[in-house]
């Protein structure tokens, strides 16, 4: 049986750069549309069954309600569905757990919907096993923007092997944090702030930046890997990343989109190509460290900080790819027999 696995964060884009910036926020019925919809695109592809994380927020309710009613109008194109068996504590320790029990479970796939954060969680407990995003977060520079039913269909179409590994996964980089003894990732970038403290986690303000690592940055991103896109850019295949030093009173002032809406100046005092296995320190001797936007660790000057680039760290599902060679193959062509 050919088992995909989707976790789906109820909380995501409901941090604080929501109420100061001008960010949206998906309703519970909307996030629970978007799982019905990649479940149909799964299904069609030929996935029998979806493993789901549980949770408190109200799409399990949705969920199961328009799954009935999708039955009872004879709609019945869905895989069967099952929730996880765990307990719900609200916070990213469900997301790690749920990857870690799909993985132990054999899922083929493991769908995100979320931001940045969600999906930095849940690659971290997928192992081996590919991930696709689909974008439900604050900041989404990792997740791309698609429709979920096209997702569904792509992400079905190389859990089944219908599309061949070689085709239907990509390589992907991450940055590999450490803080003395402790490791942490980032898939997207690592932030270096003067604040000694953790607080509402969700970082906004660039007063007190003075370094960003990205593993890519991109002209057209959001959030803080903007900074890098639009000074440095780097794609997400290119095998090197930048570090990127910031000070406000840097001559070269930029302008760039830290969060929905809200468009801030920062100085950059340089950049450096960040090659893989090549150790870069932060700048300031005691600050915090954010992970693709989030506060997570606070450092002194008696710590040790280090920052690598890992190549080739973790895969995702290249939808276009996937969708492209079942154009090319015609897989979606049905006999009329």
């Amino acid at each position: 049986m050919v088992k995909v696995g989707i976790i789906a964060n109820p909380i995501s884009a409901r941090d604080i750069r929501r109420v100061i910036s001008h960010a949206g926020n998906l309703p519970i019925n909307d996030r629970a549309n978007i799982v019905l919809r990649m479940m149909a695109g799964l299904a069609a592809s030929g996935v029998e069954e979806v493993v789901v994380m549980p949770e408190n927020g109200g799409i399990r309710f949705q969920l199961e309600r328009s799954l009935k009613r999708e039955q009872r109008l004879g709609h019945m194109g869905f895989p069967r569905l099952r929730y996880l068996d765990m307990p719900v504590t609200a916070t990213p320790a469900d997301s790690a757990r749920a990857a870690r029990l799909m993985v132990d479970e054999g899922v083929a796939a493991i769908v995100v919907l979320g931001g940045d954060g969600t999906n930095r969680v849940v690659v971290g407990g997928c192992g081996t096993v590919p991930v696709a995003g689909v974008s439900t977060g604050t900041n989404n520079a990792f997740p791309e923007l698609r429709e979920p039913t096209i997702t569904g269909l792509a992400v079905g179409l190389a859990a089944t092997g219908k599309v061949p590994e070689a085709i239907a996964l990509r390589a992907n980089k991450w940055l590999e944090v450490m803080l003395n003894d402790r490791r942490e990732i980032a898939l997207v970038d690592v932030a270096v702030v003067e604040d000694r403290f953790v607080g509402a986690r969700a970082i906004w303000k660039v007063t007190g930046f003075r370094d960003l690592f990205v593993t890519f940055g991109l002209p057209q991103a959001i959030g803080m890997s903007s900074i890098a896109g639009l000074c440095d850019p780097v794609d997400r295949d290119t095998p090197e990343g930048r570090h990127i030093r910031l000070s406000p009173e840097a001559p070269r002032q930029l302008l760039a989109p830290i969060a929905p809406g809200l468009i801030d100046r920062v100085g950059i005092a340089g950049t450096a190509r960040m090659l893989p296995g090549e150790a870069h320190h932060p700048s300031i001797p005691a600050g915090s460290l954010a992970f693709d936007g989030e506060r997570e660790l606070t450092f002194t000057e008696r710590d040790c900080v280090s920052v690598r680039l890992v190549p080739d760290a973790f895969r995702t599902i290249d939808v276009p790819a996937c969708m492209a060679h079942a154009a090319q193959t015609g897989l979606f062509f049905r006999n009329p027999n």
